[in-house]
Order: C-alpha cells, then structure tokens, then sequence
C-alpha cells in the first residue's frame, strides 16, 4: 500500500465517523447523515461509519449500494444498509469522495 492510500485512508479515518456500535446507539445520526454497515460478507462482524447524505449520489458511492443490493437485495441482515466490501476499500472511497466534496 502506498504512501498516498495510507494518507487518505488516515484522512478518511478522520472525517468518517467510526464508533463502537455501543457508543452509536446511544447517539443520534447528524443531520444531513446516513449510518451504514461496512465489511465483507463472509465476516460476521460489520463496522458502522456515518456519511453524509451527499455521498449517496456520487457514482462511485452508487456502485458499492449496487454491489449491496446484488448481495443482500433489500433484506439486510444488519437492519440496515449494508455494503460488502472491505474497510479499506469503503474508507479509500470515502476519503476520495471528501476530497472532491471540498473542491466544488
């Protein structure tokens, strides 16, 4: 992994909101939020991240939502959105997304 992922998977480490599923449920998701469940589907054990809403239109962020419907369809095992993917693959993704979100 280069030096340049490191950096924006520590940046995206920062902007994302990664909590404990304890210290989450005794909160209240932001406005203009969305909490979802990260991590590959053959792991039993899914960490939850809280993106703004935004991201959910991005086409990057779009593909990971099919990839969740291809995998889980509409009944989440979780509860609630899903992605199958690895962590650092969600936070590469997010940290590109903020990147752009601060240039418009």
């Amino acid at each position: 992994m280069g030096i340049g992922i490191r950096a924006m998977i520590r940046q995206a480490k920062n902007n994302v909101l990664v909590r404990s599923r304890k210290e989450l449920a005794a909160e209240i998701i932001p406005k203009g939020h969305v909490a979802v469940y990260v991590g590959e589907s053959h792991y039993k054990k899914h960490r939850r991240f809280v993106v703004p809403i935004s991201y959910l239109e991005h086409p990057l962020f779009q593909e990971l939502l099919r990839k969740a419907e291809d995998e889980y369809g509409f009944d989440h095992p979780m509860g609630g959105l899903t992605i199958p993917c690895s962590e650092n693959t969600f936070l590469t993704i997010t940290s590109h997304l903020n990147l752009i979100s601060k240039c418009q």
